[in-house]
Order: structure tokens, then sequence, then C-alpha cells
């Protein structure tokens, strides 16, 4: 892969719990415009790189780390750094579906006002225009001051996700976003995020190996902590070059 082609690059990123090596030298790079599937059995370290993308557990006790991970060839440990302002470029979307306690319209603009990323009078456009790539305006425009916890579990992953590009965000990482949806709504989010791809660098967490080979074009497959293979999905699903990506694959473990 051509290095420019790549929006973030993790260089031999090493993570610790306390004592507990969660993450062994984990180098790879993600390219822009595309959705790069990590996948491995549970509590293999996919989650725990994908929450370093953004700085997640920078709150959380006894945790360490080595190593660098870059955005736009920026070191996003470097002193200074702006932590929330790295978090609007770098948007989370949870495993399950958590809108606030608040109308859908406030939802999608808490973000822009918490942030003062839009005067008053463009939130209603940036928020119309959030909900449309999320392909949840028409569904909700007759709505906007209604719960968003009353919507469906898809509708409010969907509006989850708006929430982020809201933001405008660079990348946009979801950790198993479809975990605790029904096919339908997870078919939704599926064909969401292959359009979103053209404007945002996706990177999803997924124990679905189906999804992984629909929706991605990149794959990384990790094991005890390491990330034993990174390719082209194609690459990784069809001729993958070591055996233990084989076998989780074909479901000989999980």
């Amino acid at each position: 892969m051509n290095e420019t082609t790549a929006v973030l690059e993790s260089r031999a990123y090493i993570f610790w719990y306390g004592p507990a090596q969660a993450l062994h030298d984990i180098s790879c790079a993600i390219p822009t415009n595309a959705i790069t599937a990590l996948i491995g059995p549970s509590g293999c370290g996919k989650t725990t790189f994908l929450r370093s993308i953004n700085r997640m557990h920078d709150l959380t006790p006894g945790v360490r780390h080595s190593g660098d991970i870059q955005l736009d060839a920026e070191s996003i440990f470097a002193p200074g750094t702006d932590v929330v302002a790295l978090r609007q470029r770098v948007g989370m979307v949870f495993q399950r579906p958590n809108p606030f306690p608040k109308p859908v319209y406030d939802n999608v603009a808490y973000g822009p006002r918490l942030n003062v990323l839009a005067p008053p009078r463009e939130l209603p456009d940036r928020v119309e225009r959030a909900l449309r790539q999320a392909a949840l305006w028409d569904e909700v425009k007759d709505r906007l001051r209604e719960p968003g916890t009353a919507l469906s579990g898809g509708q409010q992953q969907r509006l989850c996700i708006a929430r982020a590009l809201a933001n405008e965000p660079e990348m946009l990482l979801l950790d198993e976003p479809c975990s605790a949806l029904d096919p339908i709504a997870t078919q939704r989010i599926e064909e969401l995020l292959v359009e979103l791809k053209q404007t945002y660098t996706i990177v999803i967490v997924t124990h679905n190996m189906q999804q992984a080979a629909r929706v991605s074009d990149y794959t990384g497959f990790f094991y005890v902590g390491h990330l034993v293979e990174f390719g082209t999905t194609q690459q990784v699903f069809t001729r993958p070059t070591d055996e233990r990506t084989e076998a989780y694959i074909t479901g000989r473990f999980g």
C-alpha cells in the first residue's frame, strides 16, 4: 500500500491494562476513503486498538502505551494535542445505540453546539445534512422534537451515526455497530457505510465474518493482542498468509 493513501498509521503500538499487555507491536496503515474491518475472537485486542485511535482510554486507570499512532502524519499522543479536537476528527459509534435523552434534533446538534462548530443559524442545515448522510432524514423529519430514545433500535443507531457526522469528522470508528440489531436494520447500516466511505474513512470492529466480507475493503485479523494479518479483504478472506487467519475465518475457532 502506498503510504500516501493512508490517513492513519499505527507504528509498533503497544498497550497495557496495568500489568496485562493487550496489544503487541501493532503496525498498519488505514487507507483513506475505504472501510477497514478489524476481526478476531473476543478479547483479542481489536476494540482496544479501535478506542486508542481517538484516545478513549485516556481516563482509564492504570493504562499505558508505547509506539505511536499518527493521523495525517501527526502523532495523536504529541504533547499539547487537543483531545476534544481529535475526537471531532475521529468520530465513534458504539456497540449499542446510545442516544442522549434529548429530542432527535438536539442529539444531532449536540456536538456542533458544544464545540461551537457552527453559528446557531447554520445548525438546522448541519443537522439535516447529517441526518441525510445517515439515511434517517426522511424517517424523522417530522419527529425532530420527539425523544431520540423513541426511535427503533436501527433508527437509534443511525441517529448515533448522524450525531458523529454532525461534527464533520475525517474518520468514523464503529465498534460492532450491528450486534444489537435485527437483519433488516443491519442491512441498512451496511448499505449506509458503503455510501459513507465516499466521504469518510471508516474502521469497523465486527465478529460477523459475512459482514466484514460484504462491506470492507481491507481487513485486519487480531489474535491474542497481535495483528496477525492485514490486507485487502479479498486477499485475507481468499488467500490468507497465516494459518491462524484461515482457521478463524473458516470457523475452526472463535
